[in-house]
């Protein structure tokens, strides 16, 4: 199957930036696309970012547009989330997501946004 490796979560101050990257391994046979979700503490997970893996289309949360940005790297196999301009209400575990057959998930990364 397909493994997500998720990497560069932690702590920044308010205003601060973070890259976050996820490596998918394993067998993919048709990556559809990739994307970040995030779930705060009491809150269920929620939709933070997409990208497409041919055309690379991106979609966004409204609450992060302007701030965050979802790239990939096709040769890699892997998706980044360069965040800006980070706010304590982005404190979440951030997961990595791979939609091919069926969807995938990475263990999470914690960020942790302090004011």
């Amino acid at each position: 199957q397909v493994q997500l490796v998720e990497s560069g979560g932690g702590l920044v101050q308010a205003g601060g930036s973070l890259r976050l990257s996820c490596a998918a391994s394993g067998r993919t046979f048709s990556t559809v696309l990739m994307g970040w979700f995030r779930q705060a503490p009491g809150k269920e997970r929620a939709f933070v970012a997409t990208i497409t893996w041919s055309g690379a289309a991106t979609l966004y949360a409204n609450s992060v547009k302007g701030r965050f940005t979802i790239s990939r790297d096709n040769t890699e196999n892997t998706v980044y989330l360069q965040m800006n301009s980070l706010k304590p209400e982005d404190t979440a575990v951030y997961y990595c997501m791979l939609r091919d057959r069926m969807d995938y998930w990475g263990k999470g990364t914690l960020v942790t946004v302090s004011s």
